[in-house]
């Protein structure tokens, strides 16, 4: 994505096209934010598929694989997708990673808090589509909009001690770092190095925001990425193995099945399953 963000509406019309030839399960290098008004969403995303019924908001972080299949309900479909890169907001950007992690989807209730969301939508698109659109405008405009969001979140989840722990600046630091090396077969020690400080205290924040220890969540975020590449390509289980860090298949097999109960090949097997 060349513009640093992007707004559409999307309505029956639309949803029309794009159900009678979906696109496959694919990711963007960009960050997108559906908002839904009207009619019904089928959305494989965190490797799984399911239906959600406006109103509701789904985020799509960078990279992560996905499909969207609309259905018009009642007549009616209508949604706003948005579009940004990731340095269009990083302040929030961080955040959203891990409010949204395994949890793209919230379905919301209908009433005035929504509507102003929807408003914030419509004040994007205005000046989105001014000749010389102001991006400071449309960026507080957005920060707001996933503040919005956040707040009706909290509102329905108990976890809020959860989102106040991923403010933690060294984990942030750390969740940085871990993003620029996760393919390499790396330990502890040269995440807390490069931290400045010990293996000891790095795992004592990790375990506080996530309940994981940092080995644990590095071999997690690999096997994000290894799912990614099981669905979205034709690469080989061996050549997914070594582009993250795993000399010998057999043992980035072991490691898979560990974490998620099948075999590479299982998963990819199942996957065609679920989206064909």
């Amino acid at each position: 994505m060349d513009q640093l963000f992007h707004i559409v509406k999307l309505n029956e019309e639309d949803a029309v096209k794009i159900a009678a030839s979906p696109d496959n399960p694919h990711d963007h290098d960009f960050e997108e934010l559906i908002v839904g008004m009207e009619g019904e969403m089928e959305h494989f995303i965190d490797f799984k598929s399911e239906k959600f019924i406006s109103p509701f908001i789904s985020f799509v972080t960078k990279g992560k694989v996905h499909r969207v299949i609309p259905h018009i309900k009642d007549g009616k479909f209508r949604i706003w997708v948005i579009g940004f890169r990731s340095d269009f907001i990083p302040e929030t950007t961080f955040q959203l990673y891990s409010y949204y992690h395994d949890h793209a989807n919230l379905t919301i209730q209908k009433g005035e808090k929504f509507d102003r969301m929807v408003t914030m939508c419509e004040m994007m698109y205005n000046e989105s589509s001014q000749t010389i659109p102001d991006y400071a405008v449309i960026r507080l405009l957005l920060s707001t909009l996933f503040t919005m969001i956040e707040s009706e979140r909290k509102r329905t989840d108990n976890s809020e001690k959860r989102f106040y722990n991923t403010q933690n600046i060294t984990f942030k630091n750390f969740l940085k770092i871990l993003e620029d090396n996760f393919r390499r077969p790396l330990g502890v020690d040269f995440y807390a190095e490069k931290l400045f400080m010990s293996a000891r205290n790095l795992n004592l924040i990790c375990h506080n925001i996530l309940q994981k220890s940092v080995s644990e969540i590095i071999e997690t975020r690999k096997l994000i990425e290894a799912k990614n590449l099981l669905i979205s390509t034709d690469k080989t289980i061996s050549e997914i193995g070594f582009e993250l860090g795993y000399n010998e298949k057999a043992y980035f097999t072991t490691v898979f099945k560990k974490k998620s109960g099948l075999t590479p090949t299982e998963f990819r097997d199942e996957m065609c399953k679920l989206i064909s």
